[in-house]
């Protein structure tokens, strides 16, 4: 059974870019909450809760996984931080595999945006303008009061309560946490009074995030328009929130205000914008898709936004088509104009390695790896290779190395307990499964796995005393969460 929670509470957790939601769900996009005076939960305690949503979201199995999406969400993040007021803190950007429009900013700086508002957006700019803006609402820490209510409940509780109206369902019905968020409802709507005044201050930090970061400002005010649009379009399926709380002709009229006191600058080359977008329509069925063919014509007539874009897209059709020799021509040739491009890199890798020059293939990953040593797509790509090659030590040496800068990072550990496994270390493959599977959300299973990896011989007292006390911590979560079943 899965239960609705009322949207009035998703304000207390979530800081949402109010759009007009052309979703199945729309309740579940409600607006900011004030600042409140002073600090109400410690960095490290945010942190830690942060973490526990990350967990419970990726449980909900809501989370794409597309190593090339979460590198290019990454760097233009990171574009982004480097010119807003984000010292000191941590953000973490991940896409949420739902077609509705709709992104938010849970605890800890996780920042979860919809592959169907990347879809929406015409260009970089506009999608750099959601996400500056709410870096904007964590660095003016309009999500403190939210934690005058979360402070009341444990973190698992909190964690799954948050991560669950994020998402629109609890699943199986927790009575424990229905109750929980009943009790703190009418503390929640004396927070959305602040609303206006958050919103229009993340649209004046977003607009200089924009400038300084040398994107087009007016991408803010623009997308604005098109959601106004949407909501009078759409106005009798929308929520009360947005009814009261609209896209207005006044909040346009500020961003364009706002973005006029910048100069005009050229467009940013989005070349990888433009691939995120041909991998997000490829991947999703329910979106109509062109044939090889099709897309060869419009290759042939010039309909297209970007060459380079539009050649990746017929070689991944040409690819899922088996036709692997024309893909790895089409691919060749875009790798030979832009070498430092993953998305080209790691397909021309693919290709290879199916043509029977796997060799070849890892030593092109190798590459690029020594270029860009810290992407996420490159390392699994190149361990995924070597393994291919039966190559398990190399493959297990460069994940261990990469670990250290992604220990949250769930695909990472199924790929170490796998060579573990196979490089005849049951007990840290034991270890790595019991990681990947927590931070999936799944406790019981993390705990077995622990549990085995304790009864294997050959454990050492010093990594015995890590591994009892890893976990004792699991144990201990696992009897909190039964405390509120």
């Amino acid at each position: 059974m899965r239960i609705k929670f009322p949207a009035l509470l998703l304000s207390a957790y979530l800081s949402l870019f109010p759009l007009a939601s052309l979703s199945s769900n729309p309740e579940l996009n409600l607006p900011d909450l004030g600042t409140s005076a002073g600090g109400i939960m410690t960095p490290k305690a945010e942190q830690e809760l942060g973490k526990a949503f990350m967990r419970n979201v990726r449980r909900q199995e809501a989370v794409l996984e597309d190593p090339l999406v979460d590198d290019y969400l990454q760097e233009l993040a990171g574009l982004l931080l480097r010119h807003g007021d984000a010292a000191r803190r941590e953000f973490h950007f991940f896409a949420i595999d739902n077609p509705d429009i709709n992104a938010f900013a849970g605890p800890g700086g996780h920042i979860g945006i919809y592959t169907g508002l990347i879809l929406t957006t015409e260009t970089e700019s506009e999608l750099a303008a959601v996400l500056a803006h709410e870096i904007a609402h964590v660095t003016q820490q309009h999500l403190l009061r939210a934690w005058e209510t979360a402070g009341n409940l444990s973190v698992p509780t909190a964690a799954v309560l948050i991560a669950s109206i994020a998402l629109g369902v609890v699943a199986g019905g927790d009575a424990g946490i229905a109750a929980a968020s009943a009790g703190q409802a009418a503390l929640i709507q004396n927070q959305i009074n602040f609303t206006r005044t958050n919103e229009q201050e993340a649209d004046r930090i977003g607009i200089d995030i924009l400038g300084k970061a040398d994107l087009d400002v007016n991408a803010m005010p623009a997308f604005f328009a098109r959601m106004d649009k949407a909501n009078r379009v759409y106005a009798s399926e929308l929520p009360e929130f947005l009814r009261t709380h609209p896209v207005t002709t006044n909040r346009i009229a500020d961003a364009l205000n706002r973005a006029s006191t910048y100069a005009y600058r050229a467009p940013r080359d989005d070349l990888r914008y433009q691939l995120l977008k041909v991998r997000l329509m490829l991947r999703d069925e329910r979106l109509p898709q062109v044939t090889i063919d099709e897309q060869k014509r419009l290759l042939e007539e010039g309909r297209y936004r970007n060459r380079q874009a539009a050649q990746y897209h017929l070689a991944m059709l040409q690819a899922r088509a088996e036709r692997f020799s024309e893909a790895d021509r089409l691919l060749a040739e875009l790798v030979e104009q832009r070498p430092g491009i993953p998305e080209f890199v790691i397909a021309k890798a693919d290709s290879e390695h199916r043509l029977g020059e796997g060799t070849k293939a890892l030593k092109r990953l190798q590459d690029a790896l020594a270029a860009r040593p810290g992407s996420r797509a490159l390392n699994l790509a190149y361990a995924q290779q070597a393994m291919r090659l039966q190559k398990m030590g190399p493959a297990r040496e460069q994940l261990e190395s990469y670990l250290k800068y992604a220990r949250d990072d769930p695909d990472l550990h199924a790929q170490l307990a796998r060579l573990a496994g196979e490089t005849g270390d049951k007990i840290a493959a034991h270890i790595h499964q019991a990681e990947n599977h927590y931070l999936r959300g799944r406790l019981d299973e993390a705990i077995l796995q622990l549990e085995i990896a304790g009864r294997e011989k050959g454990l050492s007292f010093y990594d015995a005393s890590r591994l009892e006390s890893r976990l004792e911590e699991m144990r201990k979560e696992e009897r909190d969460a039964k405390k509120r079943e």
